[in-house]
């Protein structure tokens, strides 16, 4: 007999590099509908060190990326279990994390998400729920996204769901499937070019918006072959890194004009993704504190009804999936849509280790 409440720590740590996101959560069933309540919240920030390895690590040899999940795996139990102690959090049911992605190639049958190894359970002395996204690309998905199923049965009043995170991605109902992709980069560029300016990120898009529109670089951008690919199709570091900026680096104008132009980018692929221009949208993710973006949304979705969220909500809403995703394992429920990854299969997918 399953229970009918649970007790977890959700753990996300996404490619937008702002940190580990740590969320306790309360989940209980009530008529066979899912409730949730975020308790306990927490970003835990990269000091430098990490930040420069995370960046890099896409470049590192196999047996430094061994290496890497080792130093890792260890950092990202000790900050767990010291949230924990922290919040003297007691009868926990499990943690359930996503650690950190390094490589993602799902074309090749390749995905990593470092911090999963065995040891993390030996470390928070706690049952641990991780590795979600490796048996799905064995199974011949993408591997991503994996929020939707959460999206579903926790946002289902919503037309569509929307984060804005390293990537934007957004889920929705179509003919009676769950759809979800990986639209375009976000925070992964326009943070790259805020830290070219010794900042962390553009608050409140101030930096994009005085910069200016250059067609050609919207154009051209437009034009990559990503977009005009159909679902379900997901996104890595590496199309950052090989295309995007390569792209972005041959034109030769100010980093605010980079960055105005890519930020339209944004927008306008997130409009060109949804298939009906007007419903409920729910936004969550760091993206949704830069002004300008939303701005641009708005204005190219102008019957759309954006909706922002509590704080906790906009910035803990896939910590809070993955807290999800770990409790259905744990029932040994499914947690991972084919509809949306394009696996054979819906699956239970993610390992357990006591």
């Amino acid at each position: 007999m399953f229970k009918e409440s649970y007790n977890v720590i959700g753990v996300m740590s996404g490619t937008s590099l702002d940190g580990v996101d740590l969320a306790h959560i309360h989940f209980s069933i009530l008529e066979g509908n899912w409730q949730f309540e975020i308790l306990e919240t927490e970003t835990q920030s990269y000091d430098k060190d990490w930040l420069n390895k995370l960046k890099i690590a896409v470049d590192f040899s196999d047996t430094k990326l061994k290496q890497l999940n080792q130093d890792y795996t260890l950092l990202l139990g000790t900050i767990i279990k010291s949230f924990i102690e922290k919040h003297q959090l007691q009868n926990l049911d499990a943690i359930c994390s996503h650690g950190h992605t390094i490589l993602h190639q799902p074309q090749n049958g390749l995905t990593l998400q470092i911090g999963n190894l065995p040891q993390i359970a030996t470390i928070i002395g706690k049952t641990v729920v991780c590795d979600f996204r490796v048996q799905d690309v064995q199974l011949g998905g993408q591997g991503a996204p994996l929020v939707p199923i959460g999206d579903r049965i926790l946002f289902s009043e919503y037309d569509f769901c929307l984060n804005l995170g390293g990537f934007s991605n957004v889920s929705f109902e179509h003919e009676g499937k769950r759809i979800a992709f990986d639209i375009s980069p976000v925070n992964t560029v326009l943070n790259f070019y805020a830290n070219q300016l010794d900042l962390e990120y553009d608050d409140r898009g101030k930096i994009s918006k005085n910069g200016k529109l250059n067609l050609d670089l919207l154009a051209d951008l437009n034009a990559l072959e990503y977009y005009s690919k159909p679902f379900p199709k997901s996104l890595g570091v590496e199309f950052v890194k090989t295309i995007v900026l390569p792209l972005i680096e041959k034109y030769n104008i100010p980093i605010q004009d980079k960055m105005h132009t890519f930020t339209e980018h944004i927008a306008l692929q997130i409009s060109l993704a949804l298939p009906m221009k007007h419903g409920k949208l729910l936004a969550t993710g760091g993206g949704t504190y830069n002004d300008f973006l939303m701005e641009r949304m708005l204005f190219h979705l102008p019957q759309l009804e954006i909706i922002i969220p509590d704080k906790k909500t906009i910035e803990f809403k896939e910590a809070l999936i993955f807290g999800l995703l770990g409790v259905l394992k744990l029932r040994n429920e499914m947690n991972v849509l084919s509809s949306v990854t394009g696996a054979k299969n819906d699956h239970s997918s993610g390992v357990i280790y006591s």
